[in-house]
């Protein structure tokens, strides 16, 4: 497996965290991985064989050629069907919205095409994209898409922006009184502002950092308990933290730090 992170350029900075790509052999037996809030939002093209998005109930769709993948505010399961060749940008959790003609809202748990989030113009963005022959040169066709967007009004939402920046500082672990208080801010206005903006709550996005902060402990064994690692997050006790984890990942610490650990990395925490 190869899989390698990029930053975007100075002018996307305030837009996309970073960009990522993963690039990966067939297997025989594919293993159907688990991936968790982060409070980000993505921009995906598989150039190599497509990902499969699997559901509770049994059911399974194949993901599109290209497609935004709004919030996540439970766990996913997606499974390779061949070869993986995948360019993605990820977007501060406010970034994108100033390129959606949609709510962002309305792309939870679901992989939607770039068609249905940004129109007629995206088929063409996709084809560049997937006949280009190096990901040195998709990742500059999509920086060029992005650009044209920046010279029209909408533009990133400074208040927001600035909520956000103090809830990934603390961790995830200022309740929205407390940020409201600290940003001098009436705490519906951060909320709508978050649900127009971004998709999600400050609680819920709170809630989403504060996960990843763990699972990062979790993947260096930066803990000596599962008690002093739930203290560290800002967990009341033990039983919150394995309740509030199991909630977002439907399994308990452990087992997710034995199986999921890989793709939680990947899809989930590049920075």
């Amino acid at each position: 497996m190869l899989y390698q992170v990029y930053p975007p350029s100075e002018d996307l900075q305030d837009f996309i965290k970073c960009f990522w790509t993963l690039e990966d052999e067939p297997v025989q037996q594919p293993v159907t991985q688990r991936v968790v809030p982060d409070g980000c939002m993505e921009m995906i093209f598989h150039y190599g064989d497509l990902y499969r998005q699997h559901f509770a109930d049994g059911s399974t769709i194949l993901q599109p050629r290209s497609f935004i993948f709004g919030q996540i505010t439970n766990y996913i399961e997606i499974s390779p069907t061949g070869r993986s060749g995948i360019v993605a940008a990820r977007f501060h959790p406010e970034g994108l919205a100033p390129f959606l003609n949609v709510p962002a809202a309305k792309l939870e748990n679901k992989a939607f095409s770039l068609v249905e989030v940004l129109g007629e113009k995206a088929m063409y963005l996709e084809s560049q994209v997937l006949n280009s022959g190096s990901n040195t040169e998709r990742m500059k066709i999509i920086e060029a898409f992005l650009l044209c967007y920046l010279s029209e009004p909408a533009t990133i939402d400074e208040v927001t922006k600035n909520c956000v920046d103090v809830i990934f500082k603390s961790q995830g672990q200022l309740d929205v009184s407390e940020l409201a208080g600290k940003m001098n801010i009436n705490r519906r206005n951060i909320e709508r502002r978050f649900t127009t903006a971004i998709g999600m709550s400050p609680k819920q996005l709170s809630r989403a950092v504060r996960l990843q902060s763990t699972i990062r402990m979790l993947e260096a064994q930066n803990f000596t308990s599962l008690t002093s690692l739930a203290y560290e997050n800002g967990y009341y006790d033990q039983a919150h933290f394995i309740r509030d984890f199991k909630e977002f990942t439907g399994m308990s610490p452990k087992s997710f730090f034995a199986d999921n650990l890989m793709y939680a990395s990947l899809f989930a925490t590049a920075q």
